[in-house]
């Protein structure tokens, strides 16, 4: 594949042929940062884990030169940290059994320029290569920046199809802003309790991140594990570890959708619940 940045990669963990390997996605991740895959589409990872007929793709959108570091990996340069981060994205691949793991390498500020489609359109070259059934990506509630970015050119990617190739199933997923604010009925439940050590393993690859001084790890089987226990006050756990996302089909099937209203509904929507609920104790 020819992508817009000529420092663009595309890594087959178990070295198919590209278009074979390209082809034989059935789940495919987009996020912006190296591990934002590991952390929000982990259930897709699971659903195509040692699987002989489902298999998952990775795409990591931004170049990884400006992520946060310092401890062991405060005096490397933005080329240094590229280049380690491109490291740990390709062994989290291998780790994680995926079928291909694209890394644009854009850099963050072209992700959230509105002008700028170039993004928009690798995403629509890979997504007519692939033709997965469900994709994974940002939700559009999410306080990054660059996540809304790369929420934006997929949804305007996957739009940009033919409606017969569109996928499925699209989930906005939690990285930068957990979904919890979700009313229960609208909330996507992935149940991701089975293979813990696999989700450790993966987490744990971005030893840049960690040592540098965030404990993503921690923090996102934290998240899962507190999704699971606090989503029924009336009733025992269904799960051990749960991950919430946002329902993307509809903004992905019906482009007079509008993206901006569409999660303005449903903030509002937990507004009214929890001034309902306030009012009715209040007697008004």
């Amino acid at each position: 594949m020819r992508f817009h940045n000529p420092t663009a990669e595309l890594f087959i963990p178990d070295s198919m042929d590209e278009s074979g390997a390209l082809a034989r996605i059935t789940h495919l991740g987009i996020g912006a940062h190296q591990d934002d895959l590991e952390f929000m589409a982990f259930h897709g990872v699971l659903a195509c884990y040692r699987s002989n007929s489902e298999w998952f793709g990775g795409i990591t959108c931004t170049d990884g030169a400006l992520s946060a570091r310092s401890g062991p990996y405060a005096h490397f340069d933005g080329q240094q940290m590229r280049a380690i981060r491109h490291r740990e994205q390709n062994l989290a691949s291998q780790i994680g059994n995926y079928g291909v793991m694209i890394q644009l390498d854009y850099t963050s500020s072209a992700v959230k320029d509105p002008n700028d489609v170039a993004l928009r359109n690798d995403l629509i070259e890979v997504l007519r290569a692939t033709k997965p059934s469900v994709v994974y990506t940002h939700n559009l509630a999410d306080k990054h920046g660059t996540h809304i970015g790369v929420a934006v050119a997929a949804i305007q990617a996957m739009r940009a199809l033919p409606p017969d190739q569109r996928p499925g199933i699209v989930y906005g997923c939690e990285v930068w802003r957990d979904l919890d604010w979700m009313p229960d009925d609208e909330k996507v439940l992935q149940d991701v309790s089975f293979h813990e050590n696999l989700a450790a393993a993966l987490n744990g690859v971005f030893d840049s991140q960690i040592a540098g001084g965030k404990r993503y790890d921690n923090g996102v089987l934290g998240r899962r594990r507190a999704n699971a226990t606090f989503f029924e006050s009336h009733a025992i756990d269904s799960a051990d570890s749960i991950a919430y996302a946002m329902d993307l089909t509809p903004l992905v099937h019906d482009e007079k959708i509008d993206i901006t209203r569409y999660v303005d509904e449903l903030i509002g929507r937990f507004r009214d619940d929890v001034i309902t609920k306030l009012n009715q104790r209040l007697g008004h």
